[in-house]
């Protein structure tokens, strides 16, 4: 009985994290790139590096990720990583799906702040249903999510920096209205992740300063 309820966990956490990967895989295709949205996180960096370095976006974004993999497996465990990966492939299968067969066009250029609305509560929903489901959505929401926990920031917070960030030095090679636009989806979407991940859970409280606890006497008495 035990393995059966297991096993139906199992299958309703990989469901949750299906939907939510389609829904950053439909925001991305449908909104983003058929209105010109430039990109955020890892996507954001492999781009630039592909401007000024010449470096293939499907090897940057590998150097990129694997790192931040093997630091999730040590801190987070191999479910977390497997939960990711798991995210990573359905999101390659399903954008490459709606980039074939999908003849749903949804042309927004004439209000970029719609779509940027909409880019940012999809993605948002999407990632943050990934990362409460215990996995993520990529190597920059896992970095996010280190970081969240190390410094007892909200996690959309942390996401919101990171990509302005990438943003801001995506202004290289991206036209600005575009990346304004890109900005405010990315805040959107910090918002969104804040309260999909932190809905009827406990604030998160930053970890005590090593500093202050090594400058703290074992005895009791007061330095």
């Amino acid at each position: 009985m035990r393995n059966h309820n297991h096993g139906v966990n199992v299958l309703l956490r990989l469901t949750v994290i299906l939907f939510g990967t389609f829904l950053l895989a439909f925001a991305y295709y449908h909104i983003n790139f058929q209105n010109h949205l430039s990109e955020g996180g890892f996507v954001g960096l492999s781009l630039l590096g592909k401007y000024v370095l010449g470096i293939s976006p499907s090897i940057s974004t590998l150097l990129l990720d694997v790192p931040v993999l093997l630091i999730a497996w040590m801190f987070k465990g191999k479910t977390f990583v497997c939960n990711t990966f798991v995210s990573v492939g359905a999101f390659t299968i399903f954008y490459g799906l709606m980039e074939r067969y999908s003849d749903l066009v949804i042309n927004l250029q004439g209000n970029l702040a719609l779509a940027a609305l909409l880019s940012g509560v999809l993605t948002g929903l999407g990632a943050g249903i990934i990362l409460r489901s215990g996995g993520a959505s990529g190597g920059d929401d896992i970095l996010s999510l280190l970081i969240s926990e190390w410094k007892g920031i909200k996690v959309g917070t942390v996401f919101i920096l990171l990509d302005v960030i990438v943003l801001a030095l995506s202004l290289f090679y991206m036209p600005v209205k575009e990346t304004m636009y890109t900005v405010m989806a990315v805040v959107v979407a910090g918002y969104v992740i804040t309260f999909t991940t932190s809905l009827g859970k406990p604030k998160l409280v930053k970890a005590p300063k090593i500093q202050s606890t090594l400058r703290k006497p074992h005895d009791g008495t007061v330095m």
